[in-house]
């Protein structure tokens, strides 16, 4: 069973690995692993892979294969998706929110999770329950790095990963804040490039995103 706190640790020890989590919607089995092995190349070794794809969980199990990469589940809801995220290779799991239920099926199956929070009252009950990491989504709809500032002031002890909106553009603004640790963001994999096979560009792309300075 793992404990709230220990999850934090290891989501916390993830985070800090690169400024940029790639959040990654795979149509295409195929294009799975030469996507993993640019963005791990170009210096972004935390993939989230999201559970809207009829192909995610075999796209999760082909990313794991990559030497180097750290693959998670996102988009987990129910402790189905728990389940099948661990068993296709998922080292952790993201979801858009928190529940009781999703948060009890991640500590039983020992997967560090990021759990989303909007509001300081969700930031709050996360925190009592023990999660001092968490994801702050979705980002941009929610008053972006202004708002996540302010969240951080009364609640110092919590660090996030902001997701939602976030862009090349954008990401300084958020990683300058104290309380951000990284950020997620898909610009990284953009569909044109996936379309093309276009990896040099991916991990061109990677670089640019490896080499934003976090606070």
């Amino acid at each position: 069973m793992l404990s709230p706190k220990d999850a934090s640790t290891r989501s916390e020890a993830l985070c800090r690995l690169a400024p940029v989590i790639p959040v990654l919607v795979i149509d295409d089995l195929s294009q799975a692993r030469p996507l993993a092995e640019a963005l791990v190349a170009g210096g972004l070794p935390v993939l989230e892979v999201t559970l809207r794809t009829p192909v995610a969980l075999d796209a999760i199990a082909e990313m794991a294969k990559v030497e180097g990469g750290r693959v998670g589940a996102g988009t987990l809801l129910t402790p189905e998706d728990v389940r099948r995220a661990v068993e296709a290779g998922a080292t952790f799991g993201v979801s858009p929110g928190a529940t009781d239920t999703i948060l009890d099926a991640c500590e039983a199956a020992d997967l560090p999770l990021l759990p989303g929070a909007a509001t300081s009252s969700e930031v709050m009950r996360l925190l009592e329950r023990g999660y001092t990491v968490q994801k702050f989504f979705p980002a941009e709809a929610n008053g972006g790095a202004p708002a996540l500032k302010a969240i951080g002031a009364p609640l110092p002890q919590v660090r996030f990963c902001p997701t939602g909106g976030v862009s090349l553009k954008n990401a300084p603004d958020y990683l300058g804040l104290s309380n951000t640790l990284c950020v997620g963001g898909s610009w990284v994999a953009p569909k044109d490039k996936l379309a093309a096979g276009d990896w040099a560009g991916i991990e061109a792309l990677a670089r640019e995103a490896a080499a934003l300075p976090v606070a």
